[in-house]
């Protein structure tokens, strides 16, 4: 039968240029593009190559093969660890058993092939023992759904009847040696079997080059799409029992409300950032009658729960109550959560266990609302919620698949479990606990979690960078992004912010920083913005904002309106933000920061530049007042930069002409704007100690400093950035 979802995006003219590494990876990335065959992080690629000897020149078949934590979507040919085939297959002399599978993985680097620095996974020797040259282990969310079936097995016959195919099941096993064995002798006894189903977990299949292995792949997890997604399309609105709550039309503004809330809660003992997803699939599990069964029963792969933990905090919410009720009951169900994740800890824990990490859950599914879903990152955050996504599918599947057939024994069920350790609903067959902690806190992905670098200073936080489209501004906004920030860069200049925000996303990753529309001189608009950044973060930790206005006129005099405006933007808007930011602040119930931009020009008396000045005195004492009233949740400082003229919106060329013009400084009408600005620049820096013109970076680096966790005890204060004013000094 044809493809009928998936599209075979196999390049002969590409491919044809490509070497067996290359062809490899080029297979991975092709897999790992589309998340309907396999999740971020999620599946594993390899191909048996042969190699020189390193040493004696000699012809060796090597395996290529996925490196631990990779990702197939943009892994390289440098992310695959290299191993001598010969010398992992000898390791079954080594082999002592299930009992003591791990300490296989321990001699892999022993098998290392050349200097190649990469761990090999877990699933090494899944690879090495099948005897194709080209292999793909898949988690697809229609081969799962047929895997985590009670009738599976059953299912799967009827499957290969009906499409061709002569697919092998395995019961359930925790990837490892043991696994690998067991993917040897299937082969071995089926001649002519073109792909195995793990039960509970996910798909093998296989070729002898990358493109045959690529096109048996995808041609395999579509013929089961199409065969799953029949039983699905049968049910229509029956599937999970039908409905039992309907979608808030108010949804949108009850997670908004929400989130803050809920993200404070979840951060107790390590920070999260959030993640809302409303989408119809979703909504119609979360509203459907049997979603409190099926989420209490937890995931079925392993690479679903490792994200999402054994099973989501499920809240009993009737959406037709008042919105009111919801924190409180979330709260509750938070604490049952913690208590029961606990238990489950204690129940199955071994001596050499490692310690119970954070109990608090990734994924909060509200009927009537959506599904929350959390981690140490942006990023994460957003995985966490689409592996869950995969796992609503599975469930879909699964129960989609049910028949009037009984079922005397799982599928699933064989040496490391028995029938009776699983736990099913409406056909959906869930890992039992005891076989979901073996994987949880295996210590080999222990290991694999001591292996990510070390976190960022401001990993874990998210940064609202008001007037980030340019200048001192664009400047903290790449420096919060390089300490690990989510940022949010908002301007009243959409275009610039959108700018900034992409090249962050080129540099940093795709979910390191969203761009957003504000003027801060209309509450209306510090409420949506601050609202939308609540809405895809769960709130925020750093508000920065360098946005100011320097008033300027031909005649030297500042007009009434001028005036006015220049102490609306400079003083009223910082305060109204503030107050706004602090709402969201005390919702959390988390430490935080804010840090306004002053100016020398607070302390220094001038001619001419009157509003601006007594703004800026102002926005001094209005970062004392706040770290008054805002103690001791909230650290309020400042910065006080002499002037900063690269970058800055505040000096266009008639500006700089005018201000060269009133010092004296000849300058030819022919000079670009580059050139007049630093010829200021260099005037305003012989008048300073330092002798050095102010960069936006200057000041970027001095408000991370205020903003960030080195000055945890720092609060009410302003930081001269003024390469030594000493008009400035204090007196």
């Amino acid at each position: 039968m044809p493809l009928r979802y998936l599209e075979n995006r196999w390049d002969p003219t590409v491919a044809s240029r490509l070497g067996d590494a290359e062809l490899l990876r080029y297979r991975s990335n092709l897999l790992g593009f589309d998340l309907r065959i396999t999740n971020y992080g999620g599946g594993n690629t390899s191909a048996k190559l042969t190699q020189p000897d390193p040493l004696d020149g000699s012809p060796q078949q090597v395996l290529w093969v996925k490196g631990s934590g990779g990702d197939l979507g943009t892994i390289s040919t440098a992310g695959f660890a290299t191993l001598y085939l010969s010398k992992l297959h000898a390791l079954t002399r080594k082999y002592r058993g299930a009992a003591h599978e791990d300490e296989m993985v321990a001699l892999y680097p022993l098998c290392a092939f050349g200097v190649n620095p990469v761990a090999a996974s877990i699933d090494t020797s899944l690879h090495a023992f099948l005897p194709a040259l080209h292999v793909d282990h898949l988690h697809p969310d229609w081969a799962i759904a047929l895997a985590a079936a009670a009738n599976g097995e059953r299912r799967m016959q009827e499957f290969n009847h009906r499409f061709g195919h002569n697919l092998v099941w395995l019961p359930w096993q925790r990837p490892g040696f043991e696994l690998g064995m067991m993917l040897k002798n299937a082969v071995e006894q089926n001649p002519g079997c073109d792909g195995i189903v793990l039960g509970g977990h996910g798909l093998f299949s296989w070729g002898e080059t990358s493109e045959e292995c690529y096109s048996n792949t995808i041609l395999l997890i579509d013929h089961l799409g199409q065969f799953v997604q029949e039983f699905v399309d049968r049910l229509g609105n029956r599937i999970f029992g039908g409905e039992l709550h309907s979608t808030r039309r108010d949804h949108l503004s009850i997670a908004t409300d929400l989130l803050p809330f809920l993200r404070g809660s979840l951060s107790k003992r390590n920070r999260v950032i959030a993640n809302y997803v409303a989408e119809p699939d979703v909504l119609r599990f979360l509203n459907s009658t049997e979603a409190a069964k099926l989420a209490w029963l937890g995931t079925s792969c392993p690479d679903h729960f490792i994200r999402t933990k054994i099973r989501p905090l499920y809240v009993a919410w009737n959406p037709k109550s008042d919105a009111s009720e919801l924190r409180t009951m979330v709260g509750d169900t938070l604490e049952n959560y913690r208590r029961d994740y606990a238990s489950y800890y204690t129940a199955h824990a071994e001596p050499d266990s490692p310690a119970m990490r954070d109990a608090s859950p990734a994924i909060v599914l509200v009927p009537g609302v959506g599904m929350f879903s959390f981690g140490k990152s942006k990023a994460e955050a957003r995985l966490a919620g689409e592996f869950y996504r995969n796992a609503i599918h599975v469930m879909e599947g699964a129960s989609a698949l049910a028949d009037a057939e009984p079922v005397a024994k799982y599928p699933q069920a064989g040496n490391a479990a028995s029938s009776e350790d699983f736990q099913c609903h409406a056909n959906y067959v869930a890992l039992p606990p005891r076989e979901a902690f073996r994987i949880e806190y295996w210590a080999l992905e222990e290991a694999k979690i001591r292996r990510q670098p070390p976190e960022k200073p401001l990993s874990r936080r998210v940064a609202v960078v008001v007037g980030g489209g340019s200048g001192i501004g664009r400047e903290v906004a790449e420096l919060c992004a390089a300490k690990g920030a989510f940022v949010a860069v908002a301007d009243r200049n959409l275009a610039a912010a959108e700018s900034v925000a992409e090249d962050l996303r080129k540099r940093h990753g795709r979910d390191s920083a969203h761009a957003f529309e504000i003027d801060i001189t209309r509450t209306d608009s510090i409420s949506t913005a601050l609202s939308a950044v609540v809405g895809l973060c769960g709130g925020f930790d750093l508000l920065i904002n360098t946005a100011a206005l320097f008033p300027t006129a031909s005649s030297g005099a500042t007009a009434e309106a001028q005036w006015g405006r220049t102490l609306e933007v400079n003083v009223t808007a910082n305060y109204f933000l503030s107050e706004a930011a602090a709402r969201v602040f005390r919702e959390q119930a988390l430490d935080a920061s804010i840090v306004l931009t002053s100016s020398a020009n607070a302390v220094v008396a001038k001619r001419g530049s009157e509003a601006y000045d007594v703004s800026k005195a102002a926005v001094s004492h209005l970062v004392r007042e706040l770290a008054v009233s805002l103690a001791p949740l909230v650290r309020v400082n400042g910065i006080s930069p002499a002037t900063v003229i690269r970058g800055s919106t505040m000096f266009p060329r008639e500006r700089v002409i005018a201000s060269l013009t009133k010092y004296n400084i000849q300058f030819s009408a022919d000079a670009s704007d580059d050139e007049l600005r630093n010829l200021l620049a260099q005037f305003y820096a012989e008048r300073t100690l330092t002798h050095q013109p102010i960069d936006p970076v200057d000041c970027a680096r001095a408000i991370l400093f205020l903003a960030g966790p080195e000055s945890r005890c720092t609060t009410g204060h302003i930081l001269p950035v003024d390469g030594g004013l000493t008009e400035a000094f204090l007196r």
